[in-house]
């Protein structure tokens, strides 16, 4: 692994490598007042939430970094106090992208990026209406840490009034399908949080659960299995018995095809496939896959045992690594 001291890199190498590393980043569009009532309205991906009692956010209108001048939205909101951080979608991240330009103080950056201005109700700067939510905020603080380009000055402010749109709520809660928002990587990248790239893992809260030093010695040894796959089984509040296990596969072996169809290169297929129950069926029928070795078919079981958690069936995925123990 390389290593890096920043007290001996330039400013820009050190930005590059905490973008580069830190991310995705939530993006905040932070819309202020001037004193004397000129919108602003500019992106911060160094933003993020930091409590709900009070609901607490902060982001960082940062010095900027080729003269250490403070940012339009620093000085408007240390003299007002008060902004609104409306989340950023993909629909409108080009019009983002045009509003974190440079332009002057009196320059309204709603009418530059061709965002439309949304008035709030206990705060005097305007939202943004093409967002989905908006978050009237209050400055409770702000933190600096040096003078010069690029430093951190960390405005931390409390919400007291959230606007979300209807549209975007599944079961009253906001979907990330729906609301479909957008995180800055490094560079020029974006990513984009919905459809493949969501996926769900249980939380262990309340749970007492397994760990993965409890889990049996012949999985951790195991070649085949991931880090996520152990710490997807070590999750669980316990190993399960075979009585708890009962029925499990044998769902999985109801019409199954002719045993002439079931070869190893049947299970290969099925493995590409991702079909779980094609996988079975040929570790539990085939006679040509119990002509196997020994470790070959251990492995193959734990390949099955991965797959069920690809596919979140934990219970199967229990009882394919469980029966590599017996084999």
């Amino acid at each position: 692994m390389k290593i890096y001291d920043p007290k001996t890199m330039s400013i820009p190498e050190v930005q590059r490598l905490l973008q580069g590393g830190i991310g995705p980043r939530p993006i905040a569009l932070v819309s202020t007042l001037a004193a004397d009532g000129t919108p602003n309205l500019s992106p911060f991906s160094f933003y993020n939430v930091f409590g709900a009692n009070p609901p607490v956010v902060a982001f960082s209108p940062s010095r900027r970094g080729k003269d250490g001048t403070l940012k339009d939205t620093y000085n408007n909101l240390v003299e007002t106090g008060e902004c609104v951080i409306s989340a950023v979608t993909y629909d409108m991240v080009e019009q983002v992208s045009l509003a974190s330009v440079e332009f002057s103080p009196e320059e309204d950056e709603f009418i530059r990026s061709g965002l439309t201005k949304v008035e709030s109700d206990l705060v005097r700067p305007y939202g943004v209406k093409e967002s989905p939510y908006r978050m009237e905020c209050k400055l409770l603080k702000m933190e600096s840490f040096g003078e010069g380009g690029a430093s951190a000055n960390i405005a931390i402010c409390e919400v007291v009034r959230f606007h979300v749109a209807e549209d975007i709520l599944t079961n009253s809660l906001i979907d990330p399908h729906k609301i479909d928002l957008v995180a800055r990587m490094g560079g020029d990248f974006y990513c984009r949080a919905s459809g493949d790239a969501v996926f769900e893992v249980a939380k262990p809260v309340g749970k007492n659960c397994l760990g993965y030093d409890n889990l049996p010695a012949f999985m951790l040894s195991s070649t085949v299995y991931t880090g996520n796959d152990l710490g997807a089984f070590a999750n669980s509040e316990s190993i399960p018995s075979d009585g708890e296990l009962t029925g499990v596969i044998e769902e999985l072996l109801t019409g199954h095809p002719e045993e002439s169809v079931l070869t190893v290169g049947f299970l290969q297929r099925a493995f590409r496939r991702n079909s779980l129950a094609d996988v079975v069926q040929a570790l539990y029928l085939s006679d040509e896959f119990n002509k196997l070795t020994t470790a070959k078919r251990k492995s193959f079981f734990e390949k099955a045992a991965s797959l069920a958690l690809k596919l979140k069936n934990l219970k199967v995925a229990w009882a394919l690594a469980l029966k590599v123990g017996k084999i």
